[in-house]
């Protein structure tokens, strides 16, 4: 579980987002950081049962907390959050993926923005074997949990696909994620690693799905 103190660093930085600020608190950031690193250590057996090719050291899990400025025009130097991501081991697309923030937590499984060649995979994957992937995002395990993010869609059907498809709107999609909302209270309980084992189960099949589609 997560201390309520660590969201509540993460709050303070939305309110104090400078360096300043962060230098006098650096020691109140190792406490949070130490606290999210234990966290990881309590998943990573969890996860490594249900998909031993995840990464299993929790200091390559979390996500550094220093964004890159140089392109943007947000200048803030500090996340307001903890990225975890659970990678699969010799594979640069799906993955698992934990978010700490305060109010705005979430689990998710699956393949982000993936890169021309893959996302082309994966649509073939689906179109070829539309029953099994039907399968698995209608089983209860996962539609009970999960969400199929449909915010990265194109407007028209992708190239060389009917717009009659029946299932156009799942090869529209730009990323394959689904999630799940993960609330403060949850994450202060010792029930969310339970919590998350189940998120893991259900997702498990989906990822794999995608790893297959892309892993040639």
């Amino acid at each position: 579980m997560i201390k309520q103190e660590t969201l509540a660093f993460l709050t303070e930085i939305v309110e104090n987002n400078n360096r300043e600020w962060f230098a006098l608190n650096k020691d109140r950031y190792e406490t949070a950081k130490a606290d999210v690193l234990a966290f990881i250590d309590e998943l990573i057996p969890v996860l490594s049962k249900i998909d031993p090719e995840t990464q299993t050291e929790a200091k390559k899990c979390l996500m550094r907390i220093y964004r890159d400025i140089r392109f943007s025009k947000n200048k803030a130097p500090y996340k307001n959050n903890y990225g975890i991501s659970f990678s699969i081991k010799g594979n640069k697309g799906p993955e698992y993926y934990l978010h700490l923030q305060p109010g705005k937590s979430f689990f998710a499984g699956g393949y982000w923005m993936p890169e021309a060649a893959d996302l082309k995979n994966i649509r073939e994957e689906i179109d070829y074997n539309t029953s099994e992937f039907l399968e698995i995002i209608q089983a209860k395990s996962f539609a009970s949990l999960f969400k199929l993010s449909t915010e990265d869609s194109l407007k028209k059907a992708p190239k060389g696909y009917d717009p009659a498809h029946p299932q156009i709107e799942l090869l529209k999609l730009k990323s394959y994620i689904a999630t799940i909302p993960i609330s403060d209270e949850e994450l202060f309980k010792p029930t969310i690693v339970n919590h998350l084992k189940k998120a893991f189960e259900g997702v498990y099949p989906f990822v794999q799905f995608l790893k297959r589609a892309v892993v040639q």
